[in-house]
């Protein structure tokens, strides 16, 4: 775990490093250990004793081992091991925290971990006594089940670290933490905090953590948050907070993370982001930013996310130049104009899709990329050829550039990229045969080309690729029929072969289909073959548009994971079977069938045919009805007009 993980454990592993350090080089071998203090060792037997209980078991067993700076979790100072200076609790679904006051009687501890346990309230004994130990400097209780507002912190003046990530806690925080003096990291990420960014964060404003994210936190982000100049890390990702980023940020020059993602703010990047040396990470993610990006803040950037905002213009010519940077997101934004030419050595991930982006991909550039593992330019409007250059890539693991105006020939080159996982060409203007060179990707498990004009037949040596999860070919133009080597392709879950002009006979197809099978809208004709039988867990066939004559087979009613059929356009006849009720079945169309069963689920043809029958039927009714209603009527009525003229 780097030093910026989600946990406060990188603090463990600071003191647990200093403990080994002055156990081994320090003090070399061999080394006098004496006992605990009779207090120490009596305080820990009766903690012990509290904590195993017939549903919980903690492997403290005095009994066993006499020593408890042997027991598990238990750390005591070297090189004497006179007293205990850590407690780790960690994962034993400790529900009951009576023992917590307890720990407090051992006043030379400095690490206590109780994370990963099943606790719900801290006992108010436990701050007043844990707050004199001038000793602790770390207290993880993540986790765990703990609701209610966060406690006040009086005394602690040693604690440097406070994690209370993953619980129910809820409220504002005030002056909770202030009286901490000695605070460098705070995490409480994932809880259910709310009102503002709390401010108030220990009198000493030494703080160089702030772990905050996916909490429920709104409103603007304080300038206050500049007064901590010692800050390295702030995450305020996951909540509700709204306005623009203080300029002011700029000042925090220690800062080498900053994660704003997920929130609502808004307006422009700050160019004062430019002015951090140290800052490494800068992700401000899913927000509403909708001004240009600023010039420079990539400088001393290696990862730089601006993804899935509203930010326009166009993407300033320095951006990707940075020698430093290593991944760049600016997905699902307005941004125009052409990709920069200037592209980092460095670059593992260049992700830039669903933008309004022209212009040729600068192949020259990225074919040099060496570290390059993801390139994603989808959903732009980029034009020309897929360069041949692209094949020196050869790290790439992804490469999409469907849903542009891409043209001429699938490069043969492709086929060099050993290790690509995910191919997306689809919605392009390819034209030519399917090389045979990219069937031979060892690692390939998405190849989806479909939607563009390839012509040709499909290779038999796309059976090598034996890591195919998913093949989508459809809406081309590639005609004869499907390699029989295909049923070898035992990875393979979904067939997408529709919209194009194949025929012949369909051979045995990979039993481990499950996704769907499509091979609408070709030329196949003759029975539906058996061979479809052994596609026990496919949910989604689809045969309609073609020239299949024969009966509908019985086998068809027997796949138990089908959801959808569809059977439409074709020269099938005879009685239509009868399917489970959660089959959709589409065979309108075809002439020659007829539908004789009332228990089946009707088609969604017939449903609409019969809604219409109905409608004409009632239309008839109504109009008898009226016709029948006024004839009735006006019998009688007449009698009385006759009746009274002779009266007068």
């Amino acid at each position: 775990m780097n030093r910026y993980g989600r946990q406060t454990t990188s603090l463990v592993l600071y003191f647990n490093f200093h403990f080994f350090l002055s156990l081994f080089c320090y003090h070399p071998l061999p080394m006098v250990f004496s006992q605990l203090s009779s207090n120490q060792k009596t305080a820990m037997i009766h903690l012990s004793n509290n904590l195993n209980t017939p549903t919980i078991v903690v492997p403290w067993d005095v009994n066993k081992e006499p020593n408890p700076c042997l027991w598990t979790g238990v750390r005591c100072n070297p090189p004497t091991n006179s007293s205990v200076i850590q407690i780790s609790l960690s994962g034993y679904s400790l529900s009951s925290s009576d023992f917590l006051p307890l720990v407090c009687r051992i006043e030379s501890l400095q690490i206590l971990d109780v994370s990963y346990n099943r606790l719900t309230t801290i006992p108010s004994g436990f701050f007043s006594d844990c707050g004199k130990l001038g000793g602790l400097k770390l207290l993880n209780f993540s986790v765990n089940n703990l609701v209610g507002r966060l406690p006040d912190f009086v005394g602690f003046s040693g604690l440097e670290a406070l994690d209370f990530a993953r619980n129910n806690l809820s409220g504002n925080i005030d002056s909770e933490l202030d009286g901490l003096v000695n605070l460098r990291s705070l995490n409480l990420t994932f809880n259910r905090f709310t009102g503002s960014v709390p401010t108030r964060l220990g009198k000493s404003k030494v703080l160089e953590e702030l772990e905050l994210s996916m909490n429920m936190f709104d409103g603007p982000i304080s300038v206050q948050i500049v007064g901590y100049q010692n800050l390295t890390l702030i995450d305020l990702s996951g909540n509700q907070l709204s306005g623009i980023v203080p300029a002011g940020i700029g000042e925090l020059s220690k800062l080498e993370v900053l994660i704003l993602s997920a929130n609502k703010l808004s307006g422009g990047i700050p160019q004062s982001i430019s002015n951090f040396t140290s800052l490494w990470r800068f992700a401000a993610n899913s927000n509403n930013f909708n001004e240009t990006i600023p010039g420079g803040i990539a400088k001393h950037l290696k990862n730089l996310d601006l993804s899935y905002n509203s930010l326009s213009g166009s993407i300033p010519s320095d951006l990707l130049s940075s020698s430093n940077l290593q991944t760049l997101d600016l997905s699902n934004n307005r941004l125009e104009g052409q990709i920069p030419p200037v592209v980092s050595p460095s670059l593992v991930r260049l992700r830039l899709g669903s933008n309004s982006l022209d212009g040729v991909i600068p192949t020259a550039t990225i074919a040099t990329l060496k570290k390059l593992t993801y390139l994603e330019l989808e959903n732009n409007n980029l034009t020309g050829l897929i360069s041949p250059e692209l094949g020196d890539c050869r790290n790439l693991a992804l490469l999409n550039l469907a849903y542009n105006q891409l043209s001429g020939a699938l490069p043969a080159d492709l086929g060099n990229l050993g290790s690509l996982e995910v191919l997306r060409l689809q919605f392009n203007n390819l034209s030519g045969g399917i090389p045979i060179q990219i069937t031979q990707l060892p690692k390939l498990s998405v190849l989806n080309i479909s939607w563009n004009s390839l012509n040709g037949s499909i290779p038999p040596s796309v059976s090598n690729m034996q890591s195919l999860v998913n093949m989508n070919l459809q809406g081309n133009k590639l005609s004869g029929s499907i390699p029989v080597g295909i049923a070898s392709m035992n990875s393979l879950m979904e067939l997408q072969l529709g919209e194009n002009q194949l025929s012949g006979d369909i051979p045995r197809m990979p039993a481990n289909l499950q996704i769907a099978l499509n091979l609408s809208s070709n030329l196949f004709q003759g029975l539906i073959p058996e061979t479809l039988s052994r596609l026990s867990g496919l949910e989604i066939l689809d045969l309609s548009n073609n020239n299949f004559s024969g009966k509908i087979p019985d086998f068809l009613t027997t796949l138990g994971a089908l959801t959808q059929l569809s059977l439409s356009n074709n020269e099938l006849s005879g009685e239509i079977p009868k399917f489970p009720s959660w089959v959709m079945v589409d065979a309108h169309g075809n002439k020659g069938l007829i539908n004789r069963t009332t228990i089946n689920t009707p088609t969604l043809t017939e449903k609409k045919e019969m809604s219409c029958a109905g409608k004409i039927l009632f239309a008839i009714g109504a109009t008898v009805f009226v016709v029948v209603s006024i004839t009735i009527l006006a019998i009688p009525l007449s009698g009385y007009k006759l009746v009274k003229k002779r009266n007068y």
